[in-house]
């Protein structure tokens, strides 16, 4: 019985063992073998899908999302096209959304520190006041 062990995999990956815990708990990771001894063996693949994991985290994908897309992927060896091109066109899209929102939220608080607004009822009951209040 050969494999890496609970430590020597979260090192390898970067995540501590409550993570790797978690993350198998979650399903994303599969159950390992046991030892005769009855310590985790992890196959050495596992540390390069907690990489995956946790760039596609970085990429803003949710864990369930991360699930979909590990359950869907080629190392499960269920094809080489699982959605991921489409997946990320739907992130990217959901990405660049947010990022307007932020320029929006952005360009409203330069024009509120420019406006000198330091109370926020107070500013609200100005015409000139920046922040969009929905009751105007």
């Amino acid at each position: 019985m050969t494999g890496l062990r609970s430590g020597q995999v979260a090192d390898a990956a970067g995540v501590n063992l409550q993570t790797l815990r978690y993350y198998e708990r979650r399903g994303l990771l599969a159950e390992p073998e046991r030892s005769p001894g009855g310590h985790r063996l992890y196959p050495a693949e596992t540390v390069t899908v907690l990489k995956v994991i946790k760039a596609a985290q970085r990429l803003g994908f949710t864990l369930d999302e991360v699930a979909d897309l590990l359950a869907a992927g080629g190392h499960r060896h269920s094809g080489p096209d699982a959605g991921l091109r489409e997946r990320a066109t739907a992130k990217l899209a959901e990405v660049e959304a947010r990022i307007a929102d932020l320029r929006v939220i952005a360009s409203t608080l330069r024009a509120a520190v420019a406006a000198g607004c330091d109370d926020l009822v107070e500013c609200a009951a100005q015409p000139c006041c920046p922040i969009p209040f929905a009751s105007r």
